[in-house]
């Protein structure tokens, strides 16, 4: 079954490296797509190459170069300058360049102007607005796919794990541990750990996989600092979180998936590479579909259980073309307070990934699990 991240026959180009690269193997610039390309600087013999559905992406070039283009059959297409954000990216985004601008005494981050710009429109954006959103969603998963690097059947190159949680799960919840734990062992063992991007459980996720290589007693004492200000909504929130990346400057790599519909949640600064989406419905569908080696779930409440239905029902008909490990985190949440696991454990009766729903306490028995249910082709 064919979805959006299997790899496609247009070549994508990206950068002049990348186009100069390119250009070794020919003159053709056939079914090739390049973008957010600055070629002001540079000097190309437009007329040599050829053009045949081409598009030049939220490019820079000099009108006569362009007009030479169009000419050949070329297709410009270029975002209004006054926009806050860059819907022809060329990458993830990291917290560096979301925070820029933010001081402890006042947010004008590229972050909250972002979100301020679409909260004008968030329900009903005109054609236009519309159009700059999708097309930056779509980067995201160009992005995306880059950096996972996808096979011709749908699987990834890198192992990537999802951690699923509340995000008012406060750091100094005996889970917020838990998942900072479970975090830092997976990223430690060749996972690629992957959170929804904001507080709460998928805080820890980020920062327990910032930890990895380092001590737990390292880990701890984050948690310690970050605790003095619990809950996302206490006006030192990010200061304990740079007080931590201060303290440890160098971090392992992890992904981040957040969305500006939730303006309301502080952006999360463990993630190395942030793939932030306008739409939250596309950016949910994406942080499952990409978690192929397993989706951990820790305590929520209703947009946790969405997701684990959701990641259910891919699982149920083979959506994504393999079949994935689902663990949850938290057996008295999970088998009494919320009665979802038995619940899930019936629906999956009789199907193949019956055997890959398993419940525990211990970041040692997640990793056990995931290395013995590793994702199977449907």
């Amino acid at each position: 079954m064919p979805h959006k991240f299997e790899p496609t026959k247009e070549i994508t180009i990206h950068s002049i490296k990348n186009f100069r690269q390119f250009l070794k193997n020919g003159l053709s610039l056939k079914n090739c797509t390049i973008q957010n390309v600055d070629f002001s600087k540079v000097k190309i013999e437009w007329n040599n190459l050829k053009i045949e559905n081409t598009a030049f992406l939220g490019c820079t070039l000099d009108i006569e170069e362009e007009i030479k283009l169009r000419r050949k059959g070329a297709t410009f297409i270029n975002a209004p300058k006054n926009l806050p954000y860059k819907p022809f990216r060329s990458k993830l985004y990291n917290w560096q360049e979301l925070m820029d601008g933010y001081t402890f005494k006042e947010d004008k981050s590229t972050d909250i102007k972002i979100y301020k710009h679409f909260s004008k429109q968030k329900y009903t954006p005109d054609i236009n607005e519309a159009l700059w959103q999708r097309i930056h969603d779509h980067s995201m998963d160009d992005a995306l796919r880059e950096l996972l690097e996808f096979e011709e059947d749908g699987m990834t190159d890198k192992k990537c794990v999802g951690v699923m949680g509340g995000h008012s799960t406060r750091r100094d919840d005996p889970f917020y541990k838990k998942a900072a734990l479970t975090a830092k062992l997976l990223t430690e063992n060749d996972y690629l750990i992957a959170s929804g991007g904001g507080p709460g459980i998928m805080e820890a996720t980020n920062l327990g996989a910032y930890f990895a290589g380092k001590d737990d007693d390292d880990l701890i004492d984050a948690i310690k600092v970050l605790k003095k200000a619990p809950h996302y909504s206490d006006k030192k929130f990010h200061q304990q979180a740079f007080k931590i990346l201060d303290k440890y400057p160098k971090g392992a790599k992890s992904l981040a998936i957040p969305t500006w519909f939730y303006g309301h949640e502080p952006s999360n600064l463990f993630a190395s590479h942030i793939a932030k989406y306008f739409s939250n419905s596309i950016r949910e569908d994406t942080l499952l579909s990409i978690s192929l080696y397993g989706i951990i779930c820790a305590p929520g409440s209703a947009g946790t259980v969405q997701e684990i239905f959701m990641d259910a029902t891919q699982n149920h008909y083979g959506t994504f073309n393999y079949l994935s490990p689902m663990v949850f985190l938290g057996i008295e949440h999970y088998s009494v307070k919320t009665m979802i696991y038995p619940l899930l454990r019936q629906l999956a009766y009789g199907r193949a990934y019956y055997n890959m729903l398993h419940i525990t306490d211990e970041p040692k028995e997640v990793l056990k699990f995931l290395k013995k249910h590793p994702p199977f082709k449907v």
